[in-house]
């Protein structure tokens, strides 16, 4: 009776456990969600942000509460500092109830370490031999086992040691020193993943000399098939140099592609000369659905073969999984695949839950929405212009092969496509080879920018951009790496296709019209250089070009960089469509502006003239202010020198004791002076100083002009009204380009005057600097230093006048 009462209480104590564990992780999901945080913890960000830089442990210790909040503001804490639409475009993972389940794993799994050691046992081999036995059953892997993974290459590290261990028998015993009488070979295919194979190198510690890289079909077949035949005369010749053929790596789905290669042929030759054949790939997971493709059903009969289903069912820190079959298991033992210790069995918990809350149904399900997402997309992109779909990114083929690739893409998970002109409203037609070096980086250009749009309009779609080494650059649309995580529906496709259509239009218009925004340029020449620049997809990069003369090289660059630089100011300021901008960051050539995408309404003749005529006006401006201001500082330093002799003139004519402050007084109250001293004023167009009588006689200071009536560009432009459009092609298109040109100047002269009883002490002295003169006599509303003096006087109309006389 004791020992029943005590499992009572013992199963209890594990049910309260449990239902804690669950409590926790809910909490915990609760606090690290995005805007879960409580409202006194928002207070506490300043304590948070003092925090996350590295130091000391405190010593106190702190409760769950507060570390889940500080966790939460170090995940969140750059947000504030990002870019809105960066953020918008970034995809944000849909964890789901089968995403808890996995995550809840990870704390079962820590509790479940600490029980004792039989149950730990039971419990372990349980989790282990039912997800091994419904892997098996849903992938159509008979008679294999399963290890567990966190890195998706390790499995293949582990099989491959098994290998080694199958064909040397003495490897056990003697280690390496067994396979230099032959050394073992590794073939993989030109399209694995990079670095797969050198990374098995260095796991094993065997040379790169191992590896044997197998070319993809040159003439017939897919591009990104392993070429059997010439893999068959490889094994051949290194058997014949007395090398040991040892394992083949094939791929269910290239990691670009997502391309199968001819895994039934590849079986029957690996058989032949007892080799082990490891398959991996995302059409792998279409092994779960109920009709498969003869290409991959060829998966089924490999040695080994890796799945990663936490990507394809979108379950969060899932380990990946590879299937092999061996009947000896001390080999496997000896090779790492299994494990005597019950707690790295655990790796398969996570798994397990998941697996268990999607059950057979919901597994497959999800496979088949992805593989329909696919099949809707590739659907939809038959009917878009100028679109190439993966059929039509091949080379010759025969019938045969043809039908065989059509069957394939059907049921392929994995949909590439890009823009080409040369493409039929099939959307397969059409060849890269006619087109040159620079046209093809061009094509590239464009595809990837597409790409980029896409994946920033559509985020939930998933879509990305891959660089192919026969096709170039592409989109790519593989669901069952990015769905379940995602979220993506038929919706999405639907809306990638719509933007498709938006954008097509515009790169066919920009890559037609970059020829005549290259010739227009050249006809501008020397004024308009036109920078060549593959990688940029737009119209084109420009370089308005100063025609100062005598400039020394230094100065040359410093006026074009300051010309440009303006000019980019106003092409941005310009009310169009067209963007314009400084390039990439990586660009080499300096003080350009590059011109965006554009529309097929655009005259590219106008655009130009547009630019030459702004970078004029601008560089006229400025060499029109710099005369100004030349004439301005000598004008200064004349009136300072009139100034002077005045002052001095003053001083002979009244005599010293006027000097005095108290004696100049009483002397000035009993015998008053009129003082000799005239008004000047200074006339900014002539750069002369003339006498203000004629000023003062009149009573009227001619020409009074206020600033602010100085004409601009943009009350010249209508509201509303759209640049660089051919006539007739809308109602906001503009004939007209003379509103684009600086303002027309005024004849009417401004003054001030100096006023003639300045004190002897006040006056300059010659020691005095030219800019000290310029900050004295400055007009009034010019105010700062002086650059700003400089570009305040820009704005002064023709032969308008400065008055002196300070009043």
């Amino acid at each position: 009776m004791g020992e029943k009462g005590s499992k009572a209480s013992s199963l209890i104590m594990v049910d309260a456990a449990l239902a804690q564990v669950g409590k926790n992780l809910s909490e915990a999901m609760r606090i690290l969600g995005d805007g879960q945080m409580e409202p006194d913890a928002g207070t506490e960000s300043r304590r948070f942000s003092r925090t996350s830089i590295p130091g000391p442990l405190q010593g106190d210790g702190q409760d769950v509460t507060t570390i889940l909040h500080l966790v939460h503001h170090l995940i969140h804490e750059e947000e504030d500092e990002e870019d809105e639409r960066d953020k918008a475009s970034q995809p944000i993972q849909n964890v789901g109830e089968q995403g808890h389940m996995a995550l809840l794993g990870h704390s079962l799994a820590a509790y479940i370490s600490v029980l004792d050691r039989e149950r730990l046992r039971k419990l372990t081999t349980r989790i282990l031999s039912d997800t091994t036995l419904w892997l098996c059953r849903i992938f159509r892997y008979d008679n294999g086992s399963a290890y567990f993974h966190e890195d998706d290459r390790d499995g293949l590290v582990k099989v491959c040691r098994l290998a080694i261990n199958a064909r040397y028998e003495e490897y056990t015993t003697e280690g390496y020193a067994v396979l230099s009488s032959r050394q073992p070979v590794i073939y993989q295919s030109a399209s694995c993943r990079p670095g797969l194979g050198q990374h098995l190198c260095n796991q094993l510690g065997l040379p790169l000399s191992s590896l044997c890289t197998v070319p993809c079909n040159t003439i017939f077949g897919s591009q990104h098939q392993m070429d059997v035949a010439l893999l068959d005369k490889l094994i051949k010749e290194d058997t014949d140099a007395g090398k040991l053929p040892l394992l083949l790596i094939a791929n269910a789905g290239t990691p670009e592609a997502g391309h199968t290669d001819k895994l039934s042929r590849l079986k029957e030759l690996c058989d032949q000369h007892g080799i082990w054949l490891h398959v991996e790939g995302v059409n792998l997971a279409t092994l779960a659905l109920a009709q498969v493709t003869s290409a991959v059903m060829g998966a089924t009969r490999s040695d080994s073969m890796t799945l990663t289903p936490g990507r394809w069912l979108g379950l969060p820190a899932v380990t990946a999984v590879t299937l092999y079959r061996h009947e000896d298991p001390a080999l496997s033992l000896a090779a790492g695949l299994t494990s005597s210790q019950p707690v790295e069995k655990l790796r398969a918990l996570p798994l397990w839950l998941s697996l268990q809350y999607l059950g057979h149904n919901g597994i497959v399900q999800k496979i088949r929405h992805a593989a329909a997402l696919s099949q809707h997309l590739l659907l939809k992109l038959k009917s878009v212009t100028c679109i190439r779909t993966s059929d039509g990114l091949e080379k010759r083929i025969s019938l045969a092969e043809a039908l065989k690739m059509v069957e394939d893409e059907q049921n392929s998970p994995v949909v590439l496509f890009k823009f080409s002109q040369e493409s039929n409203a099939g959307g397969s037609g059409g060849s890269v080879d006619g087109l040159c070096a620079g046209e093809k980086e061009v094509l590239d250009t464009f595809n990837g920018w597409m790409g980029e749009q896409l994946a920033q309009l559509v985020p939930s779609s998933g879509v990305d951009v891959v660089e192919l080494e026969d096709e170039g650059t592409c989109v790519r649309f593989s669901p069952l790496l990015t769905a379940a995580v995602l979220g993506t529906q038929q919706e999405d496709v639907d809306e990638v296709v719509q933007k498709l259509l938006e954008l097509v239009p515009m790169i066919s218009a920009t890559m037609n019209l970059r020829q005549d925004f290259r010739e227009e340029t050249h006809r501008h020449a020397p004024s308009l250089t036109y920078i060549e620049e593959l990688s940029w997809p737009g119209l084109g990069a420009v370089r308005y070009e100063s025609q100062a003369e005598g400039a020394d090289e230094s100065r040359r660059k410093q006026e074009q960089k300051k010309v440009n630089d303006a000019l980019l100011t106003k092409l941005q300021e310009l009310d169009t469509d067209i963007v314009f901008s400084t390039g990439p960051d990586f660009e080499m050539e300096e003080n350009c502006i590059f011109v965006g995408m554009v529309t097929d309404d655009v005259d590219v003749s106008e655009l130009v003239d547009t630019i030459s005529t702004l970078g004029r006006d601008i560089e006229e401006s400025g060499r029109i202010l710099e005369n100004m201001t030349e004439r301005v500082r000598k004008g200064i330093l004349e009136a300072e020198l009139q100034l002077q002799k005045a002052s001095e003139d003053k001083l002979l004519e009244e005599g010293m004791l006027r000097q005095l402050p108290v004696v100049g007084s009483v002397l000035n109250w009993f015998s008053p002076v009129e003082s000799s001293i005239k008004g000047r004023t200074f006339n900014l167009a002539a750069g002369s100083l003339d006498s203000t009588d004629v000023t003062y006689s009149t009573k009227v200071q001619a020409g009074r002009t206020s600033l602010q009536d100085t004409p601009t560009l943009s009350a010249k432009r209508l509201s509303g009204q759209r640049l660089f459009r051919r006539p007739g092609a809308g109602s906001d298109s503009m004939s007209e380009t003379s509103s684009v040109g600086p303002a027309d100047e005024s004849s009417r002269a401004e003054s001030f005057t100096v006023s003639p009883n300045i004190h002897p002490s006040m006056s300059m002295s010659p020691p005095e600097t030219a800019e000290h003169a310029e900050a004295c006599f400055r007009p009034p509303g010019l105010h700062g230093n002086p650059e700003q003096v400089e570009a305040e006087q820009e704005r002064q109309p023709e032969g308008q006048e400065v008055d002196l006389s300070g009043r």
